[in-house]
């Protein structure tokens, strides 16, 4: 019987480098205003967020992504004909194929880099984090592209009082490659499908065939509803804040580090509430700091995490080195959490 040759890869992985992308426009409460019947205060109150950005034409997903793979790849020192794979997360790219990733690895300058799409939701960065770790390990890629993007202002129903205020636009991207010690510790992921109809699409795109238009909701002008987002708000946030917070310290254990050791929190931008009440279970001390990118840039979905991780190190409020815990979680239901040594 014929050997195998095993695969020859590093000991382990870390993160090189981050980028992001916000778009240029700024969308305050007051536009989401004008379509439903709410207050400034009101979003604020419930949600944390004051402002996010949607993108404009030329800001599509491959744009958004390659700008933030271009400061992400100039950050991790490297260049693009080195990286092995594009792993690209996404909901908002509507080709059912090609996957983006490959326009994506081809206008970065790769060399024939392995690419493709997953679709996890708002876990979706830490899923493709996983993967990338995995191929750097194994060997088959020394250096790993990983990409949350999204242009969720294309999937927003204005007109729904429960969701209009919550998306936006953006892409962040970090480059994982060789380490010589641990620093992305294992994964805790999962998902639960019989929660599925609790954050889900309105329709499926084959609703939009002749004759099923029928059947097609309507604005309040009487015009087919393009396929959006919706969510029983509650019910997730019940599921957020009770089931996460157990996934989170079970990152911890898994990882070996103590709330007292962890530097940086950089939970999915979701709700400020949600945080607030994660940072109040897992009992973290004053000392930690607690990404509230949210307030900003609302939720960004697959892009939430590496934005965030971007802006605290831009702003000096995390620095390199530093110990933090990710976590994502959304549609599917689908999570994914770990521990990772910040680039």
């Amino acid at each position: 019987m014929a050997k195998i040759k095993p695969s020859k890869g590093a000991p382990y992985a870390r993160l090189l480098g981050v980028g992001g992308y916000r778009p240029t426009r700024v969308v305050p409460n007051e536009v989401i205003l004008e379509k439903i019947d709410s207050s400034d205060e009101w979003i604020r109150s419930r949600s944390g967020i004051e402002t996010r950005h949607w993108a404009g034409p030329e800001e599509t997903v491959a744009a958004m992504a390659i700008e933030a793979s271009g400061k992400a790849i100039a950050d991790a020192g490297i260049d693009a004909e080195q990286i092995g794979a594009v792993v690209v997360s996404t909901v908002s790219h509507f080709s059912q194929t090609p996957a983006i990733a490959t326009e994506i690895a081809d206008k970065l300058g790769t060399d024939k880099a392995a690419a493709f799409d997953i679709s996890a939701g708002c876990a979706g960065f830490g899923y493709g984090l996983t993967l990338a770790k995995g191929m750097v390990v194994e060997g088959s890629a020394e250096y790993v592209l990983v990409i949350g993007v999204e242009r969720l202002s294309d999937l927003t129903d204005l007109e729904d009082r429960a969701t209009a205020f919550l998306f936006g636009d953006g892409a962040g991207a970090v480059i994982v490659g060789p380490s010589q010690e641990p620093a992305i510790g294992p994964t805790v992921w999962g998902s639960e499908g019989d929660k599925a109809e609790t954050i889900k699409q309105t329709v499926p795109w084959d609703r939009f065939r002749i004759g099923d238009l029928g059947a097609l909701p309507v604005d309040s002008e009487g015009n087919i509803k393009f396929p959006a987002i919706t969510q029983e708000g509650q019910a997730v946030f019940r599921w957020a804040v009770y089931e996460m917070a157990k996934v989170a310290q079970q990152a911890l254990d898994a990882a070996g580090i103590s709330p007292e050791e962890l530097d940086v929190f950089i939970p999915h931008q979701a709700n400020a509430r949600i945080i607030d009440s994660m940072v109040k279970t897992l009992k973290l001390p004053e000392h930690v700091t607690v990404a509230r990118d949210i307030r900003t840039t609302g939720n960004t979905s697959a892009a939430s995490i590496p934005l965030a991780m971007e802006r605290l190190l831009a702003t000096g409020e995390a620095k390199s080195g530093d110990t933090a815990l990710l976590i994502g979680f959304g549609a599917g239901l689908v999570f994914a959490a770990t521990v990772v040594t910040l680039p």
